[in-house]
């Protein structure tokens, strides 16, 4: 059997013939580890299965539809991130840090599905012991008769089992783990991820069945592995949230059968996750009195608005170089707005230390948050409280302009629902009619804004 020598680069999966320190595809340094290829499979034939969905050319309105029965997870929260539920033939590929949840989560819902669904499941796990995983649900209260479990890491013997099983939904924890013997790499490699995951998308395809792929992270927070992984499959998820805190976060960050950027809510409890249906109502924090640098906005995940609390701390610098530091924020966009507040409405902020967060762990990536962060931060410099039962959102241009977000109605009819009287929004954000009870201000720059919380 002959093999070959190559260099496999870890981020993207690009081969050479010889080690370099520099990935020639991607760019990235040394990222290029020595991978040992044999050739008695063509790797033509091992990788066709994921593209035979027909052949020939077809005019696309003449395509039949087929329908696509969705398959409920049996936790609501899962299911709004999947876009409805699981999809027969479907591939997840669900990514989280060390202890944030993950083998939790899904054992409990393979069993709920399993018994509300009455459907056959299997749960392939390559990192745990069949007793490991029966202590866990036991303390987790879970029904432990309603799963089947599998230790195995070859994936030749996991496909073979799996097919005498015939389960409606698969779990495989984790991918990095399964290796199969056509290669001569380590498991986790390069060539084992990618063969392992081709194997198992191409077993979903032909047999319908709906599997979740469960992936390490590397230490930015990315999947680890070949970047080629997450465009395999149909859905990609990350389970986040602070490992001290109670709250977990599930987003979908790619999703073929649904929106992206949907959000769904857990809180880590002794008995295991318990979903969140009202995540508003537990983000706020509730203080006693007004306290200053701290503002209520409502940002969107996905289809959800959700209120969210904004705090800022402008404090005098005791270093040279101010600091600037965020906590579920983008820094760049901080110092963006610090720089607009300086130029367009002389808030000067060099001196002094700016410390922004927002609440919960929730982490916000929208231009929607420009305006709380703004108002938090001047709140916090003159030391001025504002009123609880505000609400603000819009984002902010670099001349200072307010500009419309999406959602602008949804957002409002969000916070009336939770109390709040008082909104400062763009214009473009006005909804018709206004929510009952609650009183909007309309702003078009930034500076007019600032009037109306430093004026009371």
């Amino acid at each position: 059997m002959k093999t070959k020598t190559v260099y496999q680069c870890q981020n993207c999966g690009a081969t050479t013939s010889k080690w370099m320190g520099q990935c020639l595809s991607c760019g990235a340094w040394n990222t290029l580890v020595e991978s040992v290829l044999s050739d008695s499979t063509d790797s033509r034939k091992r990788f066709s299965g994921t593209s035979k969905f027909g052949s020939g050319v077809k005019n696309l309105g003449s395509v039949e539809l087929e329908q696509q029965d969705r398959l409920s997870t049996g936790l609501k929260e899962l299911d709004r991130v999947l876009g409805g539920g699981l999809v027969a033939g479907s591939v997840v590929l669900l990514g989280g840090d060390p202890g944030i949840g993950k083998t939790t989560l899904l054992l409990q819902s393979l069993i709920a599905v399993a018994k509300i669904g009455a459907l056959d499941t299997l749960y392939v796990s390559g990192e745990e012991s069949a007793s490991q995983l029966a202590i866990r649900a036991k303390r987790l209260g879970l029904e432990l008769e309603h799963l089947d479990i599998l230790t195995e890491t070859d994936i030749d013997s996991m496909i073979a089992e799996t097919k005498t099983v015939k389960p409606s939904v698969l779990v495989v924890d984790s991918i990095q783990t399964s290796y199969s013997d056509i290669l001569q790499s380590p498991p986790g490699s390069v060539a084992q991820v990618r063969e392992c995951a081709s194997r198992l998308v191409s077993f979903a395809k032909s047999n319908g069945t709906a599997i979740f792929l469960v992936g390490h992270v590397t230490k930015d927070g990315s999947i680890a592995g070949p970047r080629v992984l997450e465009h395999m499959v149909d859905t990609t998820l990350y389970f986040e949230g602070e490992s001290d805190g109670p709250y977990r976060m599930i987003r979908a960050i790619k999703n073929r059968f649904g929106p992206v950027n949907e959000l769904g809510v857990f809180a880590m409890t002794d008995r295991g996750l318990r979903e969140v249906a009202n995540p508003s109502a537990i983000l706020l924090s509730r203080h006693e009195e007004p306290v200053p640098g701290s503002v209520v906005m409502v940002t969107r995940e996905g289809t959800r608005p959700m209120l969210v609390e904004v705090q800022a701390l402008v404090n005098e610098s005791q270093l040279g170089n101010p600091r600037r530091v965020t906590v579920g924020l983008d820094q760049n966009r901080l110092s963006m707005l610090l720089a607009v507040l300086n130029r367009h409405c002389s808030v000067a902020t060099g001196g002094s230390d700016v410390f922004a967060n927002i609440v919960g762990g929730v982490r916000v990536g929208e231009t929607g948050a420009d305006l709380a962060i703004a108002i938090a931060v001047v709140s916090s410099l003159y030391d001025k409280a504002l009123r609880p039962d505000m609400v603000v959102f819009g984002e902010i241009g670099l001349a200072g302009e307010i500009r419309p977000v999406i959602g602008g109605t949804e957002r409002l009819k969000e916070a009336a629902k939770h109390g709040f009287a008082y909104a400062i929004v763009p214009a473009g954000n006005v909804p018709k009619p206004i929510p009952d009870g609650m009183e909007i201000k309309v702003v078009t720059r930034l500076d007019d804004a600032l009037k109306l919380i430093i004026s009371r």
